[in-house]
């Protein structure tokens, strides 16, 4: 009875947007609409023929980029990848697996965080003091200095993601702290990392960021609650202006 629940939970789950236009599009595939090798609409054009939003576009073709179905090619477009019928046929030849769950939409992810972030800054804020956690992700993203380079481009995706959870962690409130848990593991997930890393590619963005989460700790630190909601809001949306545009 129990394993009947799971499925019957599992197979009710909603979907999300951008899963719904990544299963169009991987319909598109099959049915030649989209041939392999041939370049894929705008992202304008695509939000227009499927009814949403560019940033629900995006979301799915990084998922489909992801699943080695589509390539973007910086100044080019998105192309349909050579071998896309069979790997769609090799996942149809496994249809009888479960499902795993599908990645959080990144702009919903940062929506929440837009709610939250700001919230845990100021509360942060009232305690003032430094925190040898957050300073050490603070260096090492300061470090990074070739965003090209798989190793270091991993750096960064860590010590941002935990810089972000560290703050919650000085706000000495441990329900936060777990909120703030499953919103890195939200930032940790495939999705995330490719639309970020496509996203945010050029060293000079990369010094700009390091330089919003400065500011954001040490408006903590000195207790500016403030400024510091405000740092967190204005660069969370600088993310979203990045990854997601509308």
């Amino acid at each position: 009875m129990a394993s009947t629940s799971f499925a019957l939970e599992r197979a009710f789950r909603p979907k999300q947007i951008y899963e719904q236009v990544a299963e169009r599009m991987r319909g598109d595939i099959r049915s030649g609409q989209f041939a392999p090798e041939a370049r894929l609409p705008s992202e304008r054009e695509l939000a227009a023929r499927f009814g949403v939003g560019r940033p629900a576009v995006r979301e799915a073709l990084g998922a489909l980029q992801n699943e080695g179905l589509v390539v973007t090619r910086r100044n080019s477009g998105t192309y349909v990848c050579a071998d896309a019928l069979q790997r769609l046929s090799a996942v149809s030849a496994d249809a009888h697996l479960p499902d795993c769950d599908a990645d959080i939409s990144p702009t919903s992810a940062l929506d929440v965080r837009l709610i939250l972030e700001p919230a845990i800054a100021r509360r942060a804020a009232m305690h003032a003091q430094r925190d040898g956690l957050a300073e050490h992700y603070l260096a090492q993203m300061d470090s990074i200095d070739d965003v090209s380079d798989a190793g270091q481009r991993a750096l960064w995706n860590d010590s941002d993601r935990l810089f972000h959870r560290q703050l919650a962690v000085m706000t000495g409130d441990a329900l936060l702290v777990k909120i703030a848990d499953e919103v890195a593991k939200a930032m940790d997930q495939p999705l995330w990392k490719r639309l970020k890393d496509d996203g945010i590619h050029d060293p000079g963005r990369i010094r700009l960021y390091v330089s919003e989460h400065r500011l954001i700790y040490e408006a903590i630190v000195e207790g500016d609650a403030d400024a510091a909601a405000f740092y967190v809001q204005q660069h969370i949306m600088r993310v979203r202006r990045d990854i997601a545009p509308k």
